[in-house]
């Protein structure tokens, strides 16, 4: 398996534990399995950087996939993202109750996996979810703006196993199109999850976090 990593630099030995603790999957190896995004992300800092180009071999490998929706909702992946994520003060302090009650009834051990894929909720995309969780968006709504496409996904590496069957390929230097790509996509995502935050506060139609853990 193809998978890609984009970076202002050239990486060829990653590890599964150099990133920040508080992203998504906690600390890990973040790659994607589509070249594009990589190169998206190449470029976010308005710099041209490299995609990094690796190959793996997944047989035997635990992988939790979050977007099999007939084994996961939403919901388990939100719930990774309260457990991971450092939380505003007074989000925190408002929700702590529906958190607890969202990681008592969808928490999954992802210790026990060496891959994870799910989508991307980096710092522009974290309040979709937080909006979920105050209650101004339904989960079917919020399911839509991930079938939009806009987030993308990613493939992680969270365990030694699966980081030592990682082979370096080579590095590809980002065009420079792509500069300024990540912004564009980011925008577009807002723009359309704004407009269905709007018909969800309107409408108060759909399931709500209320609902789910009555």
């Amino acid at each position: 398996m193809k998978i890609y990593h984009g970076s202002k630099i050239i990486l060829e030995k990653p590890t599964y534990k150099g990133s920040n603790p508080s992203n998504d999957y906690g600390a890990a190896f973040y790659a994607t399995l589509d070249y594009e995004d990589a190169c998206i992300w190449a470029s976010r800092n308005n710099t041209v950087g490299f995609v990094n180009q690796y190959e793996i071999n997944t047989a035997n490998l635990k992988i939790l996939d979050l977007t099999d929706k007939e084994k996961y909702s939403v919901l388990h992946w939100i719930t990774l993202l309260l457990e991971n994520r450092t939380l505003n003060y007074s989000f925190k302090t408002l929700n702590q109750g529906r958190i607890n009650k969202l990681i008592e009834k969808y928490h999954i051990d992802i210790n026990e996996y060496d891959i994870v894929i799910g989508y991307r909720a980096d710092d522009a995309y974290f309040r979709f979810p937080k909006e979920f969780v105050v209650g101004n968006i339904s989960l079917e709504l919020l399911e839509k703006v991930f079938e939009l496409g806009e987030l993308g996904k990613q493939f992680v590496i969270i365990s030694e196993k699966a980081i030592n069957r990682l082979r370096y390929r080579k590095a590809v230097e980002v065009e420079r199109k792509y500069v300024g790509k990540y912004y564009e996509q980011v925008q577009k995502a807002t723009i359309k999850f704004d407009e269905i935050l709007k018909e969800s506060i309107s409408s108060n139609e759909g399931t709500r976090i209320g609902d789910l853990l009555k």
